[in-house]
């Protein structure tokens, strides 16, 4: 018997070595092979995460009203021409001077950025309780301070120039990884591939890619191990210059997040054509997309905080609901900024907002989370449908596409979404007659509806193809959540 034993532990020795290692398929420093990588699941499920804009310009905090305050240095500094860019070197010139003195210089402010209120574990919770699934931190953003403890920084700089050295003397990307790591929320960072001014870049970009950047990308991703790479800061160079393609060939294949992260599409001039998913900025959103996608925008009109900003800046929380409701019927995710003060708070109507959103999503969240747009985003009255870009200025008029259309427009009675055989319909308007009506809804035997938030089955009338559904009788005021409510339609035979 032990002779066999040997004998078959021999022959299954040697038919291991006879054959062939199948290897997982690496994906390699060409588009087509990068671009043939699937979103990761998780983030196209997830539909909502929170962006945050924190650093050495949270000291200032200033913008003109309807610019980013995050580009105080650049917007101090670094435009002398255009009539635009001029308009806004001339005002952030003016308030500098104004209030700090044209002798201080955009580096000190770094001592000032000392996050002494930053609680770690009180974010992590706000953003679970928003109903956020995944967060984006601005690991370093143009002006090259990084918020963890980077020597390529201070070393390119010639000065300590991160939060460890100067200003907190914390390690800010890792505190919040650690106390969100601890929820149900997934971490990730965004990372500027441009610094404005680094001597370094300034004397040779080549070697700021090699010396500095690269290292800094490296080190971010084995230290910190995010769930999302969000680059930025790419849009004046083609991908060569950054090294785009080599950076993402480990990214993707070697490093310790390889199988989960996900990637957007700032690594050059390739923005909506080459990466992950496609990203838009203080607009709409895509329509018709073949590739997942995200809106990103802040809680007002700047993306850090802006201490110029009056409450007519900001959304306010039916607003954002409005917005998430609409980007994810059309297939899109929601990432919203807030903007943390200088010494580590979430400003309270930035907490309001989020809070409010979460307070809708715990009602109707079934009808976000894990779904996908349907082969139509929204049921529309008559009349003419207004035209949208993703370049519709700051405002993302969504209340002029529902609740409030302009004469002579049609707006947007449902949005939908779908999850397998299971269709949704947001509504905006509680019918007086308590009764909501579907166009063109393909049901069957089986179909129930339900009220997300209410128990029980709601009584229906098919006409045809389209529905008539009879809502509860509530008392004013008390039916289920706020903004919009949710129909769940199964078995819908879905197409």
């Amino acid at each position: 018997m032990n002779k066999l034993i040997r004998f078959s532990v021999l022959m299954l020795a040697l038919l291991c070595c006879l054959t062939p290692v199948v290897a997982a398929e690496r994906y390699k420093a060409n588009w087509e092979s990068i671009d043939s990588r699937p979103v990761p699941t998780w983030w196209q499920d997830a539909k909502f995460g929170i962006f945050i804009h924190w650093g050495v310009y949270s000291v200032p905090s200033w913008a003109p009203k309807g610019l980013y305050s995050e580009w105080y240095w650049h917007n101090k500094d670094g435009f002398p021409v255009k009539a635009k860019k001029q308009e806004r070197h001339d005002k952030t010139v003016a308030f500098h001077e104004q209030v700090y003195g044209s002798e201080k210089k955009y580096p000190e402010f770094a001592s000032e950025f000392t996050a002494e209120l930053f609680d770690p574990g009180h974010w992590a919770e706000v953003f679970e309780k928003a109903g956020a699934k995944y967060v984006v931190l601005t690991s370093k953003h143009h002006d090259g301070y990084t918020l963890w403890p980077n020597k390529q920084a201070s070393e390119s700089f010639g000065m300590p120039w991160n939060s460890v050295e100067v200003g907190p003397k914390r390690d800010l990307v890792g505190e919040l990884t650690e106390a969100v790591n601890k929820t149900s929320v997934r971490m990730g960072l965004y990372y500027s591939l441009w610094d404005w001014f680094n001597p370094v870049w300034l004397e040779d970009q080549d070697r700021y890619v090699e010396e500095v950047m690269l290292p800094q990308m490296h080190e971010v991703i084995k230290q910190y191990k995010p769930a999302v790479l969000f680059t930025d800061g790419d849009w004046l160079n083609p991908h060569e210059l950054w090294r785009s393609l080599e950076f993402l060939e480990w990214l993707l294949n070697d490093s310790p997040v390889a199988s989960d992260i996900v990637i957007n599409d700032r690594w050059g001039k390739v923005r909506k054509q080459h990466g992950g998913y496609y990203t838009t900025e203080y607009g709409s959103g895509l329509d018709n997309s073949d590739r997942p996608w995200e809106e990103n925008r802040g809680v007002g009109m700047s993306f850090g905080f802006n201490r110029n900003e009056t409450l007519e800046d900001y959304n306010s929380g039916k607003e954002l609901v409005f917005m998430l409701a609409d980007i994810v019927s059309r297939g899109g995710n929601f990432l919203l900024d807030i903007g943390p003060t200088a010494d580590g708070r979430i400003p309270v109507i930035m907490e309001d907002r989020l809070i409010d959103i979460g307070e809708w999503l715990a009602v109707n969240g079934e009808a976000i989370y894990g779904t996908r747009s349907w082969k139509r985003s929204a049921q529309w009255s008559e009349g003419k449908q207004r035209e949208t870009s993703i370049k519709d200025n700051h405002g993302f008029h969504i209340f002029k596409d529902t609740i409030e259309p302009e004469p002579g427009y049609a707006f947007k009675e449902l949005l939908f979404t779908a999850k397998a055989d299971d269709l949704y319909a947001m509504f905006h308007t509680w019918p007086a007659d308590a009764v909501v009506h579907l166009r063109d809804i393909p049901i069957s035997k089986a179909t129930t509806i339900r009220l997300l938030g209410h128990e029980g089955i709601l009584d229906f009338t098919p006409d045809g193809s389209d529905i008539k559904v009879k809502l509860p009788n509530f008392v004013p005021g008390m039916a289920p959540g706020k903004y919009l409510w949710t129909l769940a339609i199964s078995d819908t035979n879905n197409q």
